[in-house]
């Protein structure tokens, strides 16, 4: 039989799960917020726009931003003041 290593510790209780505060992408929306410009493109380097789509998505209803829609079209993403 192979024998796995392990270690077994005993606790008292479970630790509490640590968030994080903000995101990375949160620069992106202040600064749009702060332009005046209505609509901009977005690149993010190493990301294309599907995923900065999701990930701007998730930071605008977390943020309960109103006013504000993220596109893609033809892979490329852009954020709208609506």
């Amino acid at each position: 039989m192979s024998g796995v290593k392990f270690d077994l510790k005993p606790m008292t209780e479970k630790p509490t799960r640590r968030y994080r505060k903000g995101s990375k992408y949160d620069p992106i929306l202040d600064e749009f917020m702060e332009e005046e410009d209505d609509l901009v493109e977005v690149h993010v380097e190493d990301k294309n726009g599907n995923y900065l789509r999701t990930q701007l998505n998730k930071r605008i209803e977390a943020r309960k931003m109103k006013g504000v829609k993220v596109s893609v079209i033809n892979n490329l993403c852009y954020l709208e003041k609506t």
